[in-house]
């Protein structure tokens, strides 16, 4: 018994060519052109049917998919073509309609949609009686069809196919799959046209029911200035998630009353969380009233003043900011002194592009004025590696500028140690150490006790891993070992210079 071969036998081709899928005898059959069809596309190509903003790529386009859906439904003959609306003219009106919905998206949907021509209603879409003039495809079959209009087959050559679609026979991949979309469209159902109204974003003309003008408004909003009428001194801070009403905010009077009131409290009780809490509150009701005058000014300068007091560097960067845009508008206040506290901050903050906009910003006006010199002074000082100028004008320090350079002076004397320590070798008195980094007059205020700024000078060399080159002579001269202590000050500088982060920085 012979088994059955693994394998189907296919016989083997002879030649390179492609078999013809297409019988012969399903070939489309040449498509004869009434006069009235050719007047119709003379008429289309006359300059004085031209319409401005349509091109004459676009209209032959248009003029393409109506003689082609025209054709394949077999409606050339029944289609008065005397009175039908040239291609630039159905372009326009589904422009306006577009223009009307308000959707631009329609415009690009509804130029290549399928026309509906007159006799259309006549032949509904899905019926399976009517057929195309040569047989060879059903109107209800979905599956697509040969794309090729009637002008672009074999053995049809003529005046009216070059001017409709040049001689140019290479199409893109863009035009030919615009085209097969198309094509596959014209048989399609009223449910698959809607579902792709629907996916071009086709919208109901029907105006929307939460549309109303603003006089048709139940609830206007307010445009102008809140005008409060509250008359309580001592208002908490709440943040403002809608706007407030008249009865919760303090007028002028009662807001100049009440920064009065805080400052006493200040000078009494210095409680930091109440002050903040106060002024916060007062900057608010300022703010929503859009009051911006001397007392405005005087309420952000009382805010920075205790903010850098406390350290709090957020609130007092807050306050700033506005400052240097109220001082712009010169309603008083006192733009030396803050001046001179925003290059000391920039100074902390380390920020070269912030100094270069101040620096940039200053007159020849805020330059004479001796808060600014002195704080352009320190700029300087530290800018050249002068540390020595530096801690002398520390201690000269005008206005509460000195705060801020609190906040530096530690990690100014590591770098200040670090050069120490590669210039004087092998050792330095702890006496002149102190003196140099302005330990002196940190001391007490007892003037008998001479040894409290190099007391002071030692702890800071102990607390920053110093103690190791601390060393007593035999005459009680107590020394640094500078020469063995530069590596630990070159780590400690640069640990002490990494970047600065504040809350509520700009």
């Amino acid at each position: 018994m012979q088994t059955a071969p693994a394998y189907t036998a296919v016989a083997a081709r002879h030649t390179l060519q492609r078999p013809d899928p297409t019988p012969a005898s399903a070939k489309p059959q040449k498509v004869s052109w009434s006069p009235d069809v050719r007047l119709y596309v003379q008429r289309a190509f006359e300059p004085d049917n031209a319409i401005p903003g349509i091109d004459l790529p676009m209209m032959q386009e248009k003029l393409k998919v109506v003689i082609t859906q025209a054709a394949e439904t077999g409606q050339l003959g029944g289609i008065d073509w005397s009175t039908y609306p040239l291609p630039q003219d159905l372009i326009k009106a589904e422009r306006d309609q577009a223009a009307i919905y308000g959707v631009q998206n329609a415009i690009l949907a509804n130029i290549n949609a399928p026309v509906r021509l007159p006799n259309e209603a006549a032949y509904p879409p899905g019926s399976a009686t009517k057929k195309r003039k040569n047989g060879d495809v059903d109107m209800s079959d979905l599956e697509p069809r040969e794309i090729t209009p009637p002008w672009k087959k074999k053995d049809t050559k003529g005046a009216l196919e070059d001017r409709i679609t040049g001689k140019n026979k290479n199409k893109s991949k863009k035009e030919k799959k615009a085209e097969a979309s198309r094509a596959y469209d014209l048989g399609a159902s009223a449910e698959v046209l809607e579902r792709r109204r629907q996916r071009f974003g086709f919208m109901t003309p029907e105006p929307s029911p939460f549309l109303s003008s603003r006089d048709d408004s139940p609830e206007a909003v307010p445009t102008g200035p809140l005008v409060g009428t509250c008359q309580k001194l001592e208002k908490s801070y709440f943040r403002l998630t809608a706007p407030p009403a008249p009865d919760t905010v303090r007028p002028l009077p009662v807001l100049e009353k009440a920064l009065h009131h805080i400052r006493s409290k200040w000078r009494k009780e210095h409680n930091y969380n109440y002050a903040c809490d106060q002024l916060k509150s007062l900057r608010q009701d300022l703010t929503v009233q859009h009051v911006q005058n001397e007392l405005t000014v005087k309420v952000y300068e009382a805010h920075a003043r205790i903010a850098l007091e406390m350290k709090d560097l957020g609130e007092y960067n807050q306050c700033q900011t506005q400052l240097r845009a109220l001082y712009k508008s010169n309603l008083g206040g006192q733009p030396e002194e803050f001046t001179a506290y925003r290059i000391l901050y920039i100074i902390y903050t380390c920020n070269r592009a912030d100094m270069n906009n101040v620096l940039a910003d200053l007159t020849t006006a805020d330059k004479q004025m001796p808060g600014v010199q002195h704080a352009l002074k320190v700029r300087s000082a530290l800018a050249s590696g002068n540390y020595h100028k530096f801690f002398r004008l520390y201690n000269d320090t005008p206005f509460m500028g000195g705060y801020l350079l609190d906040m530096i002076i530690q990690r100014e004397r590591i770098a200040a140690m670090a050069s120490i320590c590669r210039a004087y070798k092998p050792d330095v008195s702890l006496h002149f150490l102190a003196q140099e980094l302005a330990f002196n007059d940190n001391a007490s205020d007892d003037a008998s006790d001479q040894d409290a700024g190099p007391r002071q000078c030692l702890d800071f060399l102990c607390q920053h891993g110093g103690e190791p080159f601390v060393e007593r002579k035999d005459g009680g001269d107590v020394r640094f070992a500078t020469g063995k202590a530069v590596a630990l000050f070159e780590g400690a500088k640069a640990a002490a210079f990494r970047g600065i982060d504040i809350k509520g920085q700009i």
